[in-house]
């Protein structure tokens, strides 16, 4: 039997909610949504509204959003940044960010944008929020920030940062792909710009899944433009939300699929303390490091290493001995692996989801404490 823990990548064990509505979906009369008004069309489309009203009510978002669609957060955050960010705007990013923020910001920044880093703690990765002020310029236009850290598993300090944003009148994105489904998010308050999500991980929807939930007063541009079965004779992207980010045809099995795990989680209490249970046995463990803050709340992400071995090599040895599956190395997040001193060997990642048991749980920490004896 194998052991699966490496949930932040991805959640390999969805509910069988999700396979059986995109059963349905290839098995059914389903057309292209939005390109007819025939019943196969008409199909497609309630399928991806449903999708976007189950989004809006996980999110708890207002009429002030609409939900756009892409195949992931990735994508999602380039349409974002890339349409909303132009040069000599200054914008405030963290440590914390995953490749899917940076390389968009380096590309902005080689364009003329301005870009400052808020830096992080050695070993407990908290990111120094005092930061923010000292940076903030006449010309600061866009805060962009990973809601927990997929390497940590560090959860943001939303609120300060959302009234942060408010009281300097900045716009604020919020890359959820680690929190979307794992904790509460609420956008009633209407301080959040754009919230960038994905499906496949806490959300436990189908690969090739994601989108933006956005205010409906952004004024953004497409990256990607082509068809929307609307306004063929427009040389242009229809500017009316969603279809401004929609060019071309909908994942609409993934969509079914991405519904359908919505309304499950919603219905799911997913309270858990293994987290906790996890972190106070592994410091237990001689010669091993756990990185983290571990005296705020947070996801159920953990990064270790055993004494100076190289990541590779423990998460092998957890696969090749015991068959628990793990993600060692940088996590697309450099900056992170800098601030935490582990950039020549990067960290072993051992991550929960809402399916994982404490027998597996015990069995990670005892090939732990089997390693580290050795």
């Amino acid at each position: 039997m194998s052991i699966y823990m490496d949930n932040a990548a991805t959640t390999a064990q969805k509910p069988a909610v999700v396979s059986d509505s995109i059963k349905k979906i290839l098995q059914g009369d389903y057309g292209n949504s939005s390109r007819g008004a025939h019943g196969y069309s008409l199909a497609s489309y309630h399928v991806a509204e449903n999708a976007r009203n189950q989004i809006k009510e996980l999110f708890q978002a207002s009429e002030q959003y609409e939900v756009a669609f892409t195949n992931n957060a990735t994508v999602a955050l380039n349409e974002v940044l890339k349409g909303m960010i132009h040069p000599g705007d200054h914008v405030i990013t963290t440590s914390w960010e995953h490749n899917s923020v940076l390389r968009p910001l380096y590309q902005l920044e080689a364009q003329g944008v301005l870009l400052d880093i808020i830096s992080s703690e050695p070993i407990s990765g908290r990111l120094n929020y005092d930061e923010f002020l000292r940076k903030l310029r006449p010309t600061t236009r866009v805060v962009i920030c990973n809601h927990a850290s997929n390497v940590t598993g560090n959860l943001l300090d939303l609120a300060r940062i959302k009234e942060f944003c408010v009281q300097h009148n900045l716009f604020l994105i919020i890359d959820a792909s680690q929190t979307a489904g794992a904790v509460p998010i609420d956008l009633s308050d209407g301080k959040i710009s754009a919230l960038c999500f994905t499906g496949h991980k806490s959300l436990y929807g189908p690969q090739g899944t994601g989108g933006v939930c956005i205010k409906k007063d952004v004024s953004i541009e497409p990256i990607l433009t082509g068809g929307d079965g609307m306004q063929s004779f427009s040389k242009v992207q229809p500017q009316v939300l969603p279809t401004l980010l929609e060019a071309g045809t909908l994942n609409i099995p993934g969509l079914a699929g991405l519904a359908a795990s919505v309304e499950w989680l919603k219905s799911k209490d997913s309270n858990s303390n293994l987290g906790e249970y996890f972190y106070q046995e592994a410091k237990k463990i001689t010669g091993l490091t756990t990185y983290g803050d571990f005296s705020a709340p947070r996801v159920d992400v953990f990064s270790i290493n055993l004494r100076d071995a190289e990541s590779a090599i423990v998460s092998d040895l957890l696969w090749e001995e015991f068959k628990i599956a793990t993600r060692p190395g940088y996590h697309c997040a450099p900056l992170m692996h800098e601030a935490l001193n582990t950039a020549d060997r990067g960290t072993v990642r051992i991550s929960f989801s809402c399916f994982t048991t404490k027998k597996e749980v015990d069995h990670v920490l005892t090939a732990l404490k089997n390693l580290a004896s050795r």
